[in-house]
């Protein structure tokens, strides 16, 4: 009870004599730097809501166009044509002021006026160039005129030092595309991948569609889309990810890893504070606005932040028909758990950030604290593991009221959530590959309780000092997350940095007060549900299998000598290794970013194309090497056109969703778009892009490489491949499937992987490696 003695402002008693009242001067004390501090993060957030709302000009620019006016009428010219005698005018009557302070009056309201207008202009100018898209589909290296006069003008409207959000309000909507074109694209999609049978029957679904209900559709989304800033957007977040009702972990959320091959400290509790005094870091930059805007490299095309706002503060609240997102403004703590423990964290102290060094001396006393777990806290987690209905329930019943509904209050609305493990994980010991593999499934899911899997992300520890993440998916995607673990990895090691001993830098307040455990009251009733969750949640977890494959032989940089793009050549090679794994073509999902647009998140490639079918037939049929060098140049441009098309609104399946949804709302069914959604994606694939390439150094030091992340299979029978380009030499690949599939199960296979010899610069010879071993893991698909 010490620490809440502490908490408590004043005390008063009651006596015959009256009221004794006793005031604590420190807790006042830190009350007012609390305050403090938040009324310093409002002012801060009204500076910058200001300077974005009126960029690209600046808010100094406002005195400037009043002082060119004021300028002009002193030489005795009307530059508003009279507009300013006509404000004057309608000035309100006033004996305090003369005709000359009424003529000033006026000058300044017109300038105001007209400086708005400039910058409404202004924005309107960079949004119709933020529109045009032809830079993308020029040849690398060949750049138009056209493209060159775009970016000077581009240049010329965005203005000077945006902050994060700057470009939002210039950022173009998201088109709609044209039924017959979108039909048109899918069939073309569908048609190597159906029988002929089959593709006559969806082709007479597709043209009744089109002449008929998707005509009557399309007018509501085009009337959505002129109201809405994205026609996506929300209907994705809602009907893809918060009404989806099974497990978030291994379905839903995905993972981030630690280094590859260093591990900066050995000492968990000092990597721990190094890390989440970094994440503070960044949030205190994400608060002020002064992190840079993501652009599209190059050409310097700005993306997108609209999902930067809830990467902190963020939870996923469960319910019986949806669950909701939840966003705090501030928190000033997060929430850890140990050893089937939970405790609150606070992360500030007399107004102030704790230092590395104190954080590890907070974590420490975490790891050294000998308290068992309150009976039914150590496997509670696993309620957000399971399926989301009996969570909602259980919310409901348990946790509505009381100390239970404080607990979980504490934990929905930390900064985010840590997980301290008593494992070793990592690329270590006598089976570095086997335990990269475990280190994968660790981060995934855990013992399916040590994680929350509702936060915005889990910060996960282990006990040799490795850390990782897991997040969960419907606030943003994965690019927004790992933009944030970037900065975090490289300020934890190249800025903070550690002493000799391992431990971190700095000293540590005599003040601090000790983390706080949270106390529960679980009944029996909640226990028996954990337990049904928890088998849920085990079972799945049980079910998925890993294998991380780290190739050094070859990467960016032999792919570029050959002129061929990176992604088409993995997304090739991948459909080179499923045909030569199952035999046949599949429905395959590549993720591709939209937010060249507002509030844009993602639109699918489909990379199993005709042409890439093509390829690979003639390359196992045993064709020449000069047909085949042609067939994989025509698949890899194949693949470039439709990842261009998805990026800039050009996509099939968005759209077709969209087209569905609104079918709902008006009670119509479509056989078309019912089997359309229905399509099973049994290769789900994304790439991860190294975004803050300045950060590291793979140069001076090499072992410094980030591994990426994964997520689990979207197909109970197909694979999920996550994968992340390093440098110029060196590509990570993230496999994930199922053991109760037979057709992905482990067992005697072939490891395929592509290979291209470049000589003088040219294309010269086009190799398949076989790499036989005897397969423990999944790296058969690949």
């Amino acid at each position: 009870m010490a620490e809440a003695h502490q908490a408590v402002a004043f005390q008063f008693t009651i006596t015959p004599e009256g009221i004794d009242l006793q005031l604590s001067h420190q807790a006042l004390r830190q009350v007012y730097l609390s305050g403090l501090r938040s009324w310093k993060k409002r002012v801060t957030r009204l500076k910058n809501n200001v300077i974005t709302g009126v960029y690209p000009a600046s808010p100094s620019s406002w005195l400037f166009v009043v002082i060119a006016i004021l300028a002009t009428m002193y030489t005795r010219s009307d530059p508003s044509m009279g507009l300013i005698a006509k404000i004057q005018e309608h000035l309100p009557v006033s004996d305090s002021l003369s005709i000359q302070c009424r003529t000033v009056v006026s000058a300044v309201l017109f300038s105001t006026l007209l400086w708005l207008l400039l910058i409404f202009t202004m924005r309107l100018c960079l949004k119709q160039l933020l529109s045009y898209h032809g830079w993308m589909y020029e040849q690398h290296g060949k750049v138009s005129n056209t493209t060159k006069i775009w970016a000077a003008m581009v240049r010329i409207f965005s203005g000077r030092q945006p902050l994060l959000y700057s470009y939002q309000g210039s950022l173009p909507n998201l088109p709609v595309p044209a039924v017959k074109d979108t039909v048109k694209r899918y069939l073309e999609s569908a048609c190597l991948l159906m029988s002929d049978s089959e593709y006559e029957r969806m082709t007479t679904l597709a043209k009744e569609f089109e002449s008929s209900l998707g005509n009557r559709l399309q007018w509501y989304l085009k009337l959505k889309a002129m109201w809405a800033s994205n026609y996506v957007s929300d209907w994705w977040e809602e009907y893809v990810y918060l009404m989806g009702r099974g497990p978030l972990m291994v379905n839903s959320n995905y993972y981030g890893m630690d280094f590859l091959y260093v591990t900066p400290t050995p000492i968990q509790a000092a990597r721990a504070g190094n890390t989440l005094h970094a994440c503070l870091l960044y949030r205190r930059k994400l608060n002020r606005e002064e992190i840079k805007p993501s652009r599209v490299p190059v050409l310097n095309v700005p993306l997108c932040a609209a999902q930067c706002e809830r990467i902190f503060n963020t939870t996923r609240i469960p319910g019986e028909e949806t669950d909701s997102l939840i966003h705090w403004q501030d928190s000033e703590y997060v929430a850890v758990f140990h050893r089937g423990r939970y405790f609150r964290l606070w992360l500030y102290h007399a107004g102030r950030m704790l230092s590395p060094r104190e954080i590890e001396h907070q974590i420490q006393h975490i790891l050294d604290d000998p308290s068992p777990p309150a009976t039914g806290e150590a496997k509670l987690a696993a309620l957000t593991a399971g399926d989301r209905i009996p969570w909602a329930q259980a919310r409901k019943e348990f946790f509505s009221s009381g100390v239970n509904k404080r607990s979980l209050d504490c934990i929905e609305k930390a900064a985010f959530f840590v997980a301290l493990d008593d494992d070793e994980q990592g690329m270590m010991g006598d089976d570095p590959a086997g335990n990269l593999d475990r280190y994968a499934k660790s981060l995934l899911h855990g013992k399916c309780y040590d994680r929350w899997f509702d936060k915005s992300f889990t910060v996960v520890l282990y006990k040799n000092g490795k850390n990782g993440l897991n997040v969960e998916h419907s606030w943003a995607d994965a690019p927004i997350m790992a933009h944030v673990w970037e900065y975090v990895m490289t300020t934890d090691c190249f800025q903070l940095g550690y002493t000799e001993e391992g431990h971190c830098k700095g000293d540590v307040a005599s003040s601090l007060p000790p983390p706080t455990r949270l106390t529960w009251d679980i009944p029996a009733e909640c226990q028996e549900r954990i337990e049904r969750s928890l088998a849920v949640a085990q079972t799945l977890a049980d079910d998925v299998d890993f294998h991380v494959l780290p190739i050094q032989d070859f990467g960016k940089g032999s792919i570029k000598k050959c002129k061929i793009s990176p992604d088409a050549f993995i997304q090739i090679a991948l459909q080179l290794a499923y045909y030569r794994n199952r035999g046949s073509f599949t429905l395959t999902y590549e993720a591709s970013m939209t937010r060249l647009f507002r509030e844009g998140r993602t639109e699918t490639v489909r990379s199993c194309t005709s042409e890439s079918c093509t390829f690979v037939r003639a390359l196992e049929g045993g064709e020449s090497k000069e047909v085949c060098r042609h067939l994989f140049r025509t698949a890899a441009e194949k693949h470039q056109h439709l990842y261009r098309m998805a990026m800039t609104g050009g996509g099939i399946d968005r759209h077709l969703f969209c087209l569905y949804i609104v079918s709902k709302y008006l009670g119509e069914e479509s056989p078309f778009l019912k089997e359309v959604l229905s399509e099973t994606w049994r290769l789900s694939t994304s790439q991860t892009p190294l975004q803050q390439v300045e950060l590291f150094d793979f140069v001076n030091h090499p072992d410094y490489t980030t591994c990426g992340g994964g997520f689990g299979p979207v197909a109970d029978d197909g694979y999920g491949v996550s994968y992340i380009i390093i440098g110029e030499n060196m590509i990570n690949l993230h496999i994930s499937c199922k053991h109760s599939c037979p057709q992905t199960v482990r067992k005697e296979k072939t490891a395929t992987t592509l290979h291209f010899l470049s000589s003088s610069g040219n294309l010269s010879f086009l190799d398949i490696l076989y790499v036989n071993e005897k397969e423990e893991t999944t790296g058969h698909f690949f």
